[in-house]
């Protein structure tokens, strides 16, 4: 948070946000109008960058968590061990609002990073700057305007596009349709893919429970050969024992 972030910053006071916004566009409108009158009067700051708009929205946020989260309110929550030990108290509240601000620094800068948010920042910073000086509308140029309808745009064609209608409605649906069918036919895709491998999936569990059935039938035709060999008789001696006299 370098100190462009700080000369931004606002005092934690209610409605600060808004009051520095306020003093932001006016700044912003005094400037324009020393421009378009020829005045030559003191430089006016430059307007911070969204990246650095952002910078001061977390520092703000930290400053106004650790107002909330007061050193008074934590001494209230555990007054008996404030009375005996106040130090440690005092120690322990510095560790838990550092580690905790640490977190949320680093949760934010996560955050960040993976939205790829720095760059998307400069380039609307970029895009903003560039139409600053721009009369024609946005749109212009798309439909019938340069090149038989073509329009340079980051050093390619794009065709095909309509100028909005000025129907919020029917703008809408020209641009997110198209998306939405192109979903809908991956979601399809994938649908009858899963489908697939259900059905194989069934047939699998069929087939599983048919040779379970095969054994169990085999297994029962065993026992009823082994009870049916078991309840026969035992073979007769004919001559007798060898050891008695006739």
């Amino acid at each position: 948070m370098g100190g462009a972030v700080g000369r931004w910053r606002r005092p934690m006071g209610g409605g600060g946000g808004a009051v520095g916004r306020l003093e932001m566009a006016a700044a912003r409108g005094d400037a324009e109008e020393a421009a378009a009158g020829g005045e030559s009067g003191p430089s006016v700051p430059a307007a911070p960058g969204r990246a650095q708009v952002f910078a001061t929205v977390v520092d703000t946020f930290l400053e106004k968590l650790v107002a909330a989260g007061s050193y008074q309110r934590f001494a209230n929550c555990y007054c008996c061990f404030y009375k005996l030990q106040p130090e440690m108290t005092r120690s322990i509240y510095d560790q838990f609002i550092s580690q905790l601000q640490t977190s949320i620094k680093e949760e934010i800068q996560e955050v960040k990073d993976e939205g790829n948010l720095e760059p998307l920042f400069n380039s609307l910073d970029k895009i903003v700057e560039e139409a600053k000086n721009r009369e024609e509308p946005a749109w212009y140029g798309w439909s019938c305007g340069r090149r038989s309808g073509e329009r340079v745009c980051g050093g390619t064609f794009l065709q095909g596009r309509k100028r909005p209608s000025g129907i919020p409605e029917e703008d809408i649906c020209s641009a997110m349709v198209p998306y939405l069918l192109k979903h809908r036919a991956y979601l399809q895709k994938i649908l009858k893919e899963k489908e697939e491998e259900n059905r194989k999936v069934a047939e699998s569990v069929l087939a599983g429970r048919d040779r379970i059935a095969e054994l169990q039938q085999l297994i029962q035709a065993r026992k009823h050969a082994w009870q049916l060999f078991s309840n026969l008789p035992p073979p007769s001696s004919e001559g007798g024992s060898p050891g008695t006299a006739a």
